[in-house]
């Protein structure tokens, strides 16, 4: 990936690096010579997430801080001297944000806030803040461009526009150099069972389970390999020239049912079970989400960047790792908190 050599001896700080994309992101700048720091969630279990299943390698090339981005003080303290931030730090679970809407405008908002005024204060040359393909709400249009108008149909995805339009403030208003990263539907290694394509293989690998239960299968999702999002990351923290302020989509630009993955899954670990609907796995019916699909031309345009996994190679890993994990009797339901 032509961005990745560039990073060596760059002073990069990882948010929300406990969390499933973020742990991904900060291994893979950590072995390209990046001097990392990974932030995770402060907590008392002497925990730092997904980072504690990294290599030692990995590790070892990172300082690893815990805190909070609700914290003003703390996050201007741990952003000081850095080049480069990616802020992925963030309340993700859609089903909690309707139980808990306001700790998602905090963490949400506030601690993007709290980012862009650390970035103000310290002059950093580039802010990437992750934002979600859920802003858009039921597609209009089909692909989504970056121009598709934004629907808040859950707390959260209305907290990430909040967010978002952080950003555009703080670029018009203050010059603060900070670029919005919208990925679509991203899978792969260490994501929880929250997200359906995990819930679907570990539902298949595990004996004990009969059937697979999900919500609806309808929906159509433009699903992205863990890797290609880290690689749009990467592509975005460094290109030339991009346009601050706004937001870039990362997606496969290919759209598929949950029925369809159910499908491509049984076919990749040979297992075959039915299905069952579960009512409290569905959305409010006006908060749902029925389809998703990705234009990432600008991207494209302006990072050189395109998705290089297909689905069915990444689902392959994906099920690969899972295989390892329930061999270990290791299951880790990661933070609702990171991305």
């Amino acid at each position: 990936m032509q961005y990745v050599e560039r990073y060596r001896d760059a002073r990069v700080l990882v948010t929300g690096a406990d969390g499933f994309i973020g742990s991904h992101l900060a291994e893979r700048l950590a072995y390209a010579g990046a001097d990392v720091t990974a932030m995770s969630l402060y907590n008392s279990f002497d925990s730092h997430g997904w980072l504690d299943d990294l290599p030692a390698a990995a590790v070892g090339r990172m300082s690893l801080v815990r805190g909070d981005v609700r914290d003003p003080g703390f996050v201007r303290a741990v952003a000081r001297g850095h080049d480069i931030v990616f802020h992925l730090a963030a309340l993700i679970a859609i089903p909690y944000s309707y139980v808990a809407p306001r700790s998602y405008v905090e963490t949400n908002i506030l601690g993007t806030l709290n980012i862009l005024e650390a970035a103000r204060e310290d002059r950093i040359k580039r802010i990437v803040v992750t934002s979600t393909s859920e802003v858009y709400g039921s597609a209009l249009t089909l692909p989504i461009s970056e121009s598709h108008p934004l629907q808040g149909q859950s707390p959260y995805s209305a907290s990430k526009i909040g967010a978002d339009m952080m950003v555009e403030a703080y670029v018009r208003s203050f010059g603060v150099p900070a670029v919005v990263l919208r990925p679509f539907n991203t899978f792969g290694p260490r994501q929880s069972e929250r997200a359906v394509i995990p819930t679907i293989i570990r539902q298949l690998l595990d004996p004990v389970c009969p059937v697979l239960t999900l919500g609806d299968t309808s929906t159509l999702r433009d699903f992205t390999f863990v890797d290609d999002t880290v690689s749009a990351f990467l592509a975005v923290g460094l290109a030339h020239p991009i346009e601050f302020g706004q937001p870039y989509n990362a997606g496969s630009g290919e759209a598929v049912s949950v029925a369809d993955v159910v499908e491509l899954v049984s076919s990749v670990t040979n297992i075959r079970k039915p299905v069952e609907r579960e009512e409290h796995r569905l959305r409010p019916p006006r908060s749902e989400v029925r389809a998703l699909l990705a234009d990432s031309q600008r991207l494209l345009a302006d990072a050189g960047w395109h998705p290089e996994v297909s689905l069915r190679q990444g689902l392959s890993r994906t099920v690969d790792w899972w295989r390892e994990r329930l061999g270990r009797g290791s299951v880790r339901q990661s933070h609702a908190y990171m991305t």
